[in-house]
């Protein structure tokens, strides 16, 4: 059995954990195509958000507590940083962190592609599972912002998240350079191949959307042999951790499963589902023409997440 997943984020990554698990338990492949819109240069190193924190999740090299970032991490250099005033000052890296960024930016710099380099420093971290950027190209998720006499202006989404925690007028997400950009070598080739693509409960906005953004990925999704199921990041109206219910109010998307659901929409209609999983305080939740199911969805362990990726597979 082949597995395909589309992630992004801290939710996207504990997802994953289960979906390896299960993968073992039934000796399937895992492809991981992960969300690259939260991307950025800073202090002239390539920073990948959601590519390291699925590695290191997948790695054991995650923090528990925070969620993102190395556990046992230390801050010399974001405090030497900041006594020089360098900025952004909103943006912090921490000294192990650091490392795995000198690596990636050396390698791409040396005109290694995002792929290639992520496939690189997986040898160190063992995921598990194969990781893909959704392209090797730039593609940026920036928020148009900004109302009255300053007029609009798009920010990076790092900066509308760390710096404003989503607390400024806000309009819509653009995703900066995916007309022209490619899905990274074999990416296309996994969701072809795939018996089953999932969506991870991640942000559907700035997760997810990106990824689909890339030309001919949501066609290689919908138009695929593989039954596409999504696992709701929505439970009892509130998303489990992170912004998503502020990035859907910007898109007007009721913050519930059903509204997710519906924004996803069936693959029968054009959109993307077969299945959707919710949590059982939405078993009420109706998306027309996708099967719904409701279990729980709480990722307390990797047991109880795969339990989540096998209602998934009988779903189908």
């Amino acid at each position: 059995m082949r597995i395909v997943v589309l992630a992004g984020g801290i939710g996207g990554a504990r997802f994953l954990l289960g979906v390896r698990a299960y993968a073992r338990e039934v000796g399937a492949e895992v492809t991981a195509v992960v969300n690259v819109g939260d991307d950025l240069w800073l202090h002239g190193l390539k920073i990948c958000p959601d590519l390291d924190s699925v590695m290191y999740t997948l790695g054991g090299g995650a923090d528990p507590e925070r969620g993102w970032g190395r556990v046992g991490e230390s801050w010399t250099v974001k405090e030497e940083l900041a006594a020089y005033g360098a900025e952004p000052t909103w943006f912090g890296l921490g000294d192990k962190d650091i490392a795995t960024h000198l690596v990636r930016s050396t390698m791409l710099n040396g005109g290694y592609p995002l792929s290639a380099v992520t496939e690189a420093l997986s040898t160190r971290w063992q995921p598990g599972v194969r990781l893909l950027p959704a392209t090797d190209d730039r593609l940026e998720t920036h928020a148009v912002v900004g109302d009255g006499d300053e007029g609009q202006r798009a920010i990076h989404f790092q900066e509308w998240w760390v710096r404003y925690r989503a607390d400024i007028p806000t309009h819509r997400f653009v995703f900066v350079g995916a007309e022209t950009a490619q899905p990274a070598p074999g990416v296309r080739e996994a969701i072809g191949a795939a018996d089953l693509v999932l969506i991870a409960p991640s942000n559907p906005v700035v997760s997810i959307a990106p990824v689909l953004a890339v030309p001919g990925m949501r066609e290689a999704v919908t138009d695929g042999p593989a039954p596409v199921v999504g696992v709701s990041p929505i439970i009892g109206g509130a998303p489990v951790r992170g912004m998503a219910d502020r990035c859907l109010a910007v898109l007007g998307v009721e913050c519930s499963a059903a509204g997710v659901g519906r924004l996803y929409g069936p693959r029968a209609a054009g959109g993307l589902l077969d299945g959707w999983l919710v949590a059982e305080e939405d078993a009420d939740a109706v998306v027309p023409e996708v099967t719904v199911r409701a279990m729980p969805l709480r990722m307390t362990d990797e047991a109880a997440t795969a339990a989540m990726v096998r209602a998934a597979v009988e779903l189908t």
